[in-house]
């Protein structure tokens, strides 16, 4: 594995993931159960894949360029998997804030 730029941008993304990996495991026991519980689940799932997905990317240079991108394909996928239910959630608890 080379060291260069990207390599050193990888590997703050890897850290910023596990912090946030971190975060969401530690909030866990404050979340109520039903439907803010079920995606608070499906959520830490996403960052979990999240973190597995960015500690392969130092290696893209190993790897073939067809595997590499669907690599990144599959983590943009899931990103927006994980907005559109970040966005989703956050509503809801707007619209029980103000009702």
């Amino acid at each position: 594995m080379k060291f260069d730029v990207s390599t050193a941008i990888s590997m703050l993304a890897i850290l910023v993931m596990f912090y946030c990996l971190w975060l969401v495991l530690a909030l866990r026991k404050n979340i109520p159960g039903g439907v803010v519980g079920s995606t608070w689940k499906t959520l830490t799932s996403l960052v979990i894949l999240f973190t597995l997905g960015y500690l392969v990317t130092p290696f893209f240079g190993m790897l073939p360029a067809m595997l590499t991108n669907v690599i990144v394909s599959l983590i943009f996928l899931f990103g927006a998997i994980y907005v559109v239910i970040t966005v989703k959630l956050i509503y809801r608890i707007i619209e029980e804030l103000a009702g």
